[in-house]
């Protein structure tokens, strides 16, 4: 109960820093990732993603489908079990040349109690007026992409995205924003470039005073206003190759770096113009059958028990299996937090995801499968 409380307190003393400041980390529940074959590789795939996840890491990927019809799905926990995090995609290819996506992403922490009322104007505590709310951050992708017809090797695509936002009664945002995307194959090398929110997105906040405006009065919390925040553009370039290796085996290796310009991160290359955060990943394969991944990414300097600043990174981990072409389930081990916590020990999430990979035929054979109860060719 504490500790629900007290990430419901952060959460809005989070929002309320964001009107008042540069909007650094605005929209930062986007910033995850989703699924667990990109997280194991430190979310380094913007230039050879090509499943349905495409359309939140790259849309220009989706064009590249191996099958007509693409599922998937993802959940994981944070902070302890506190917060949820789900997410669901499908993908469909329109012809050889383009497909389009949908994706929608939840991010929780639910069953909050809410005290608001425990303490009448009397100084009497009446646990009866405790009830509970939800804090949601909610967005939908519908995602476009296609090959072109000029330059040979290049992809392009769109993802437009509603955002919807809540903290229980007390106030919610709506907001619109567009990202685009590319990929481009040249020689042996795969190059993507990614840009986020590339005509800036923003959410508009308007809260329900009249929920809270009594107890935050008689505490002396400042209430909040009805305000825009605003996410500036990210932009992430990326480029890959794979190589054939003896006895079965292949590697794929990619290596990204997200270039911001909201304000001063904590990253490798930080300035109060752009920050630049490089991450690497890598992925050895057997038969296209098995995948063992690992990334490095969250490149920091932090200070010590000591108070001295040392230079620290985050690794991942992952392994993944595609039974027939048709189903990959993967696995990734992840701190995170994205720290040391000064010595203490950090709780590791461990992610799943599921794809279910389909084409026009075996939907023929499954629907005929339905109606007569054996499948016909």
């Amino acid at each position: 109960m504490i500790k629900k409380t007290f990430f419901a307190l952060l959460f809005l003393l989070i929002v309320k820093f964001n009107y008042s400041q540069a909007p650094v980390y605005s929209n930062e529940f986007l910033s995850i990732g989703v699924d667990a074959k990109a997280i194991s590789l430190a979310n380094t795939c913007i230039a050879t993603v090509s499943d349905v996840s495409a359309g939140y890491w790259n849309p220009a990927g989706l064009v590249n489908l191996k099958r007509d019809f693409e599922i998937g799905l993802m959940h994981n926990e944070y902070f302890g079990g506190i917060s949820s995090y789900n997410y669901g995609a499908i993908a469909i290819k329109i012809d050889s040349n383009s497909a389009i996506g949908f994706s929608y992403i939840r991010m929780s922490t639910d069953n909050i109690p809410n005290t608001l009322d425990l303490i009448d104007n009397d100084n009497n505590i009446n646990y009866d007026k405790v009830s509970s709310f939800s804090v949601a951050d909610n967005a939908i992708f519908l995602s476009y992409a296609r090959k072109s017809n000029k330059i040979q090797g290049l992809r392009y695509g769109a993802s437009a995205k509603y955002i919807f936002r809540y903290v229980g009664d007390f106030g919610s945002s709506k907001g619109f924003g567009l990202d685009v995307g590319a990929q481009y194959n040249y020689k042996k090398w795969i190059f993507g470039l990614m840009c986020r929110d590339i005509t800036s997105t923003f959410n508009a906040w308007t809260y329900n005073t009249e929920t809270f405006a009594d107890a935050f009065t008689r505490t002396g919390n400042t209430i909040p206003k009805n305000s825009v925040e605003v996410t500036l553009p990210k932009i992430i370039i990326g480029a890959a190759r794979e190589f054939k290796l003896p006895m079965n085996f292949n590697a794929l290796t990619e290596i990204n770096v997200d270039f911001t310009t909201d304000g001063q991160r904590n990253v490798l290359i930080s300035s109060k113009v752009f920050n630049a955060d490089p991450h690497l990943g890598i992925q050895i394969g057997y038969k296209d059958f098995v995948f063992i991944r690992g990334g490095l990414y969250n490149i920091q300097k932090v200070k010590d028990d000591n108070n001295k600043s040392e230079w620290t990174f985050q690794p991942n981990f992952g392994i993944g299996f595609k039974i027939i072409d048709l189903i990959s389930i993967d696995y990734a081990l992840s701190n995170f937090s994205g720290n040391k916590d000064q010595g203490n020990i950090v709780p590791l999430s461990n992610i799943f995801s599921l794809k279910v990979s389909l084409d026009k035929k075996i939907l023929k054979s499954l629907n005929k499968y339905n109606r007569t109860g054996q499948i016909k060719s």
